[in-house]
């Protein structure tokens, strides 16, 4: 089967999403199988934080030796190989260890990917990066739905992951076998030994708070929405999977959607208004006094972290006190640290003082990046308009 070399990083991207979302969309049903309570189950999701820190500092090298097809037929597939034996594990230790090498592999899949797309980006002369972390968004959405479904029926977890990662796994199989790597980019000068992990520059940590912030938004999101209908409001399964997907819908719909607007009006104003956007939906959850408020808090919460990582990054590559490199893997490490390892540190917090509260922990933090947006573009200059 024929396919542009983008269509299969987006392929990649979505069943990324949606494997490890089958997994987030039962973490009550894990909750329930481990019989751990909200800390201990925190701890347990640690694991894939640890592994995942562990990849993205030191895999490069080894991404770099194998290819991109090598790299992502090893990582997505894995990926789908070990959720699939957490549903029959016995214990919270055997999911965190099982975790961990997932993260190990995530890691390595989500710095392959990423570089694969800026390879194509320069072979076919557009960019592509919002469309490929809009299908990640989109898998989230579509596995949130088909969770939601599927809970509601009162299908087991285990029948859950293990039919839905098999029909992935062979969908992964096609994908990465017809992949053909894209050209390296050719740099002109000398070749810069970069440092495996770069630490950030005092000018770059406002940028570092804005992805930071989208990224624990997101995490607290996908990972502890179903929990938190669950618990506070005690509705059916359709309702307390419905946070996550009107989460997932609305940012894959805004970060499909963004663009235009970011290029019109600048990503400092954007970045103001989705982060305020997110601001009022994490409020609403925190104070939500019927599940349908709560509800439209995720839909915010969705919309309103969706562009505001991608745009921290261009403005990082944009930066000319260090090689772009360097600046878009000192925000992209602090990130994806915060991405995986907040919501189980967030389960921390909804233990000892209740999963609304844990919600409450992230404003701070949003009203920070709302500050420090002053380090974004106001506008993307535009080249000249050609004369028709």
């Amino acid at each position: 089967m024929h396919l542009p070399p983008q269509f299969r990083v987006y392929i990649a991207f979505f069943l990324f999403a949606m494997s490890t979302g089958s997994l987030f969309s039962r973490l009550p049903d894990l909750q329930a199988q481990l019989s751990v309570n909200k800390a201990e189950l925190g701890t347990t999701l640690i694991g894939m934080a640890i592994g995942s820190l562990i990849s993205l500092t030191f895999s490069s090298p080894l991404i770099v030796r194998l290819g991109t097809r090598t790299t992502l037929a090893i990582s997505l597939l894995g990926v789908m190989a070990l959720l699939s034996i957490i549903p029959l594990l016995p214990n919270a230790p055997l999911v965190f260890a099982t975790l961990f090498i997932m993260g190990l592999l995530a890691g390595a899949l989500e710095i392959c990917l990423n570089v694969e797309i800026g390879r194509i980006e320069a072979q076919i002369g557009f960019g592509i990066m919002n469309r490929a972390h809009g299908c990640w968004s989109l898998g989230f959405f579509v596995t949130a739905v088909t969770a939601s479904l599927v809970r509601q029926a009162e299908i087991t977890m285990q029948t859950h992951m293990h039919v839905l990662l098999a029909v992935m796994f062979v969908i992964g199989a096609v994908t990465v076998a017809g992949m053909k790597n894209a050209p390296h980019l050719v740099h002109a000068g000398p070749e810069e030994k970069q440092p495996h992990f770069a630490l950030p520059t005092l000018g770059l940590l406002p940028l570092c708070i804005i992805g930071t912030s989208a990224f624990l938004i997101e995490g607290a999101g996908i990972d502890w929405s179903t929990i938190y209908m669950n618990e506070v409001f005690d509705v059916s399964p359709f309702i307390s999977g419905s946070g996550l997907t009107l989460f997932a819908f609305f940012m894959a719909l805004a970060r499909l959607t963004v663009d235009p607007v970011v290029d019109r009006h600048g990503a400092r104003l954007v970045g103001r208004v989705l982060l305020s956007v997110a601001a009022v939906g994490i409020a609403m959850a925190w104070l939500a006094p019927h599940p349908y408020v709560a509800l439209l808090g995720f839909a915010l919460m969705g919309a309103g972290c969706s562009a505001v990582y991608p745009m921290a990054v261009s403005a990082a590559a944009q930066r000319t006190d260090r090689p772009a490199v360097v600046n878009v893997a000192a925000i992209a490490q602090m990130a994806f640290v915060v991405f995986f390892l907040g919501p189980p540190l967030l389960g921390f917090v909804a233990e000892a003082f209740g999963i609304r509260n844990a919600y409450l922990v992230c404003l701070p933090l949003i009203l920070g990046s709302i500050f420090a947006s002053s380090a974004l573009p106001v506008r993307v200059a535009k080249a000249p308009e050609a004369n028709a």
